[in-house]
């Protein structure tokens, strides 16, 4: 078994209560302990991985010895191989950071991607920093990769025929909605770089595609988030607005902020949020940067595929896994 850093569990009244029990080392709940009639979704997820492929090296930095792409991979088929229902996500920000980029333009990265089998990501402002057509001429490098993203108008340009604003899955009989949110442009992507993508408000977007996703009979409704964790300016969105203006959406899995969560948010929703009075609060989630860390969720739905609780952790990627 893989040892996760951190566990938190809340039931359906923990989480209204706002209790959690957490203990740092422990060992998630292991499939056996599951009724007959349930069912567990993982959700591995990463975010701003920024083209760290080799650890950091061993110079005295806070980050030393952390990181590196086949250690991820080794950890990835530990999971896999302990659980059959198992989504891999990325909330953006794969491109730019180390020479991998500078000299191979995403290829080496992309091509990571497909060996740790990927299911889908969402672009990140640095994910343009070779151009539309730039990231477009890599995406053949990991052909299996769903790219989603609503609030960017990909219509007049290659990525049109690459990115959608949803895709739903399916894993054990879950049905899972996952759309994308991009950060706006200005002052972070110049204008020739996402020549053809416009920007629109995350907000509306993320609405829209939240009642559709339930419209469809998704189970669970996960955002990957490129939009940041939380600002001071109310006028700019995040992540902590999006859970409550949105309050459709499930999981919002962040990026952009670097920012370490040791346990996800929960967002409680507003009563007339549709979803389901005994439906458990939003979660917020991020895992820094770098591919220091792999974030986990599981989820376990009843019968009748409601969710009934969750459990979280976090894996340092470190030489255990080497």
């Amino acid at each position: 078994m893989s040892h996760p850093s951190i566990i938190t569990s809340w039931s359906r009244r923990e989480f209204l209560q706002r209790s959690a029990a957490a203990a740092a080392g422990a060992a998630l709940l292991p499939s056996g302990v599951l009724a007959a009639s349930e069912k567990r979704l993982v959700i591995l997820h990463t975010n701003d991985t920024h083209s760290r492929m080799d650890p950091f090296p061993m110079d005295g930095g806070r980050n030393e010895g952390l990181a590196g792409v086949a250690r991820r991979k080794t950890l990835i088929d530990r999971i896999r191989a302990e659980h059959r229902n198992v989504l891999l996500l990325d909330s953006g920000d794969v491109f730019q950071g180390t020479p991998y980029f500078n000299v191979f333009k995403g290829e080496v990265e992309l091509k990571a991607m497909h060996a740790m089998d990927y299911d889908v990501a969402t672009l990140g402002n640095h994910d343009f920093d070779n151009g539309v057509n730039g990231l477009v001429d890599m995406l053949h490098h990991a052909p299996r990769l769903q790219w989603v993203c609503a609030n960017y108008d990909v219509s007049a340009s290659r990525l049109e025929e690459h990115v959608e604003p949803h895709v739903i899955l399916e894993r054990g009989g879950i049905r899972i909605g996952i759309f994308g949110l991009g950060i706006a442009f200005d002052g972070l992507v110049l204008p020739d770089l996402h020549e053809g993508v416009s920007y629109s408000d995350p907000i509306l977007a993320a609405r829209r595609q939240a009642d559709a996703l339930r419209e469809r009979g998704c189970d669970l409704v996960v955002c990957l988030s490129h939009l940041g964790h939380r600002y001071e300016r109310e006028d700019r969105p995040d992540d902590v607005s999006l859970a409550a203006e949105a309050p459709g959406i499930d999981v919002i899995l962040g990026g952009h902020t670097h920012t370490f969560l040791d346990a996800p948010v929960a967002v409680e929703r507003p009563a007339a949020a549709g979803v389901g009075a005994d439906r458990p609060p939003a979660l917020i989630n991020q895992v820094g940067f770098a591919g220091i860390r792999l974030g986990r969720l599981d989820f376990i739905f009843d019968r009748r595929g409601r969710l009934t609780r969750w459990y979280a952790a976090h894996y340092d990627v470190d030489d255990r896994y080497a």
